[in-house]
């Protein structure tokens, strides 16, 4: 049986100069060597650029650049209902005016696709709309973004003055993802769907000019240390790229992994298990609940942990460690840590779930 007990640090959703980010696939590269990242994937819009794919080094550290494509009707106005598409090996943004073609079509080129920014907040400050998904009557998908890093600084900038402030204090930004994708995540889920959470960073890597203030705006830096997707997988990376990037989009894709916002503290190593009669499961996987479950969540440092079925909290632990939870009730398990930083009680580790059948 696999341990997955390879985790593997991705930062994902990001832009270069080929759309709208202000850095270069190697730029970015030389960010998440600096952020201590095992990989990153980059996803312009509407452009597959596949030449810069591969691993890219600094001594004895070591980074996997992956490439994918944020896909968007252009024509459509505002826009609305982006597509993070990871794997297909090739441009998808033809099939951009139809969502559920788009979303098949990706599935046909053995690709996977998470609907980005799920739900968004418009910012008239900076001249921004809200660019949030509205076609859910579509089916096929493999996941949301459940977080992203970059669009949440939209919902707290009611002025020019607000968006300067962050600008400068970007640490100040995150809080936890949108209740309403937390809440539209749970429903997805109970009525069936198999449905994974990412996080994603979004980054642009902005260059802010007003008047003498010459600024980059949430650099890459900044960004590969914030929200990252981690991933447990079945083998370590071994360096050669066609074999790692399986291991990626695998795990994604059965939703072998959690997302940890790392600047509050790292997050590296946590677990969120089931253990039944015949067997011990991951994030993604299922279990049957005859003869009781017991549910482990091993956390890298004390900190407030809820445990929640179907949607509702049924467990909390203030400044715990180890919690642990047994059932023989079938639902759909997940995970919410919870921890201090900066003033404020701050989003810091979201489970996929665990299926009790």
């Amino acid at each position: 049986m696999h341990t997955y007990s390879n985790e593997i640090i991705i930062n994902l959703h990001m832009h270069t100069t080929y759309s709208d980010g202000s850095g270069s696939h190697a730029d970015i590269a030389q960010a998440a060597l600096r952020a201590g990242l095992d990989a990153v994937i980059v996803t312009d819009h509407n452009i597959y650029v596949a030449g810069p794919e591969g691993y890219y080094r600094d001594g004895k550290k070591r980074v996997l650049l992956l490439v994918g494509e944020e896909v968007h009707d252009q024509g459509r106005d505002p826009q609305k209902s982006h597509l993070l598409v990871f794997g297909a090996g090739k441009g998808m943004s033809a099939y951009a005016n139809n969502p559920q073609l788009l979303i098949d079509s990706v599935r046909q080129a053995g690709g996977y696709s998470f609907l980005a920014h799920p739900f968004e907040y418009a910012a008239p400050s900076i001249g921004e709309a809200a660019i949030d998904w509205v076609d859910w009557q579509v089916q096929g998908y493999n996941g949301i973004e459940l977080w992203n890093g970059f669009g949440e600084i939209k919902s707290i900038i009611p002025t020019k003055l607000h968006a300067l402030f962050y600008a400068f204090f970007p640490k100040l930004i995150a809080h936890a993802p949108y209740k309403k994708v937390l809440e539209k995540w749970d429903e997805l889920l109970t009525a069936g769907q198999r449905v994974y959470a990412i996080g994603g960073s979004d980054a642009h890597a902005l260059k802010l000019s007003l008047g003498p203030i010459k600024r980059v705006v949430f650099p890459y830096d900044f960004h590969f240390s914030s929200i990252n997707t981690h991933l447990l997988a079945s083998e370590p990376m071994t360096g050669e790229l066609v074999h790692d990037r399986h291991l990626v989009f695998d795990s994604l894709a059965n939703g072998h992994c959690y997302i940890g916002y790392d600047l509050p503290g790292r997050t590296k190593g946590f677990r969120f298990t089931a253990q039944g009669k015949d067997k011990t499961v991951i994030m993604g996987d299922e279990i049957l609940s005859e003869g009781g479950v017991t549910l482990q969540i091993k956390l890298p440092e004390p900190a407030d942990c809820r445990l929640l079925q179907n949607g509702k909290v049924i467990g909390n632990w203030t400044r715990h460690q180890v919690c642990t939870h047994i059932t023989t009730e079938p639902g759909i398990y997940r995970v919410e840590v919870f921890k201090m930083y900066l003033g404020k009680k701050r989003g810091w580790i979201f489970s996929n779930p665990i299926f009790v059948r």
